[in-house]
């Protein structure tokens, strides 16, 4: 579980009433972020969906003997890599590079999806994103009007965050169902709770930015990596809970 929230911090909640110009100022810069999330997202349902339908193209992944080969470790690290980069070099990089990163970021991210097509059945992992859409967008929008300020939730969701890492690095060990359940519904809280958060300091991002601006454009694109790891983080939790398992 990965997460880039270095720009979701930079913008401290306040009681903001925006006016007509500025309400479509923060209209317009999240149109753009979500704009790239859901190509982001697109892209890796589409390169997932494919592989997934298409075993022999996991042999790209796999040799023959079953052990993985190079496009295998490029799939299973590259991506680490490129959010580092992305968020280490955010200050030196055009936005027309991090936007290409986060392209190549969700397409190899599309490829670490596609084995879920072949543990789970197709119906189950269609309507678990359906869920998992419903959710985000319902947490997204209570994150975007409450006025309530959840900088104190943020900061105690992100210890559940490594508290989630380290839980399921001891589970590796000891491979304990009744943990794993537990551990998934905690990262169902945890992640539903991070869609709030995140989009109330983006709002409060967008009122700070100039539209049209190279800034505006690397923070559309670094804010759009943040809620699109947040969503796959909550698809694939769901998908554990809820999905139909192969035969």
């Amino acid at each position: 579980m990965n997460n880039n929230t270095d720009f979701f911090n930079s913008a401290p909640a306040r009681d903001i009433s925006f006016r007509p110009e500025q309400a479509t100022a923060v209209r317009t810069f999240l149109a753009q972020v979500f704009g790239h999330m859901a190509t982001a997202l697109i892209i890796s349902g589409g390169i997932a969906w494919w592989f997934g339908n298409h075993p022999e193209l996991l042999r790209f992944m796999f040799n023959a003997s079953g052990k993985m080969g190079i496009l295998g470790w490029v799939v299973m690290l590259a991506p680490i890599g490129l959010v580092l980069a992305m968020g280490g070099l955010v200050n030196r990089l055009s936005s027309t590079v991090l936007l290409a990163l986060f392209i190549a970021y969700s397409a190899l991210t599309g490829l670490s999806l596609s084995f879920i097509f072949l543990a789970y059945t197709s119906m189950s992992v269609y309507m678990v994103f359906l869920m998992a859409a419903a959710v985000f967008a319902v947490m997204a929008v209570a994150g975007y009007t409450t006025k309530t300020d959840l900088t104190k939730l943020g900061s105690l969701l992100m210890f559940g965050v490594i508290a989630l890492v380290i839980g399921s690095l001891i589970n590796m060990f000891f491979a304990s169902a009744a943990f794993n359940m537990v551990l998934n519904i905690i990262s169902v809280v945890v992640f539903t709770g991070l869609t709030a958060y995140k989009m109330q300091q983006l709002k409060y991002m967008a009122y700070e930015v100039v539209n049209g601006s190279e800034l505006a454009r690397k923070m559309s694109i670094m804010a759009a990596l943040g809620l699109y790891i947040t969503f796959i983080n909550l698809f694939l939790t769901l998908l554990r809970l809820f999905g139909s398992r192969r035969n």
